[in-house]
């Protein structure tokens, strides 16, 4: 789903109005559905991601579609300023200098499992591909965002293990899932 510039800054500027509602009155940020883009009311899996001077300050997002885009948006950016327990709640004092980054994801694929590590990271391509790995009750993903963190796809896996939970090895279990998905992301670039 490909948004115009006009929706992504109508996205933005939600988020954005989103965090100051909240400041002023302690409550979700109300929308009129009525006066909504129809494209903002389709069913699309967001992450919303916060940062300052550069550095993560939350991201708090699904998997899959539940919501309408803009509901999606206003719950992450409220989700990622408040309850991503990585890092204490944002301050109102944070709010003029924290960039917000929206990223709309596609529907995931799962990767063929190979008899060897080799097979499953031949299909893995980095900076596109944002991963999904589950194993029991462990589960987590990394944006394709995080490529730009990672220096190669084994790091990003034994990550991506961890942070689900797992041993670092747990991606080459052959009981372990890896899909995939792509996202159009984009950001106020404060």
């Amino acid at each position: 789903m490909l948004l115009t510039s006009k929706q992504k800054e109508i996205l933005l500027g939600l988020a954005r109005k989103t965090l100051e509602v909240y400041f002023k009155d302690q409550k979700k940020h109300a929308i009129n559905k009525s006066k909504i883009d129809q494209m903002l009311l389709k069913p699309v899996a967001t992450f919303v991601t916060l940062t300052t001077d550069g550095k993560l300050r939350g991201c708090v997002g699904e998997l899959e579609a539940r919501r309408p885009l803009y509901q999606s948006v206003i719950d992450n950016t409220l989700s990622a300023a408040f309850d991503d327990n990585r890092f204490l709640p944002l301050n109102e004092t944070e709010l003029p200098i924290v960039n917000i980054e929206i990223s709309m994801l596609g529907k995931s694929t799962r990767y063929r499992r190979s008899d060897t590590s080799e097979g499953l990271l031949d299909q893995i391509i980095p900076n596109n591909h944002g991963v999904i790995l589950e194993s029991g009750s462990g589960k987590a993903t990394f944006l394709p965002q995080v490529w730009g963190e990672v220096p190669d796809k084994i790091t990003f896996l034994e990550s991506l293990s961890r942070k689900a939970g797992l041993p670092p090895d747990a991606w080459k279990d052959k009981n372990t899932t890896l899909s995939y998905y792509t996202v159009e992301h984009f950001s106020e670039n404060r």
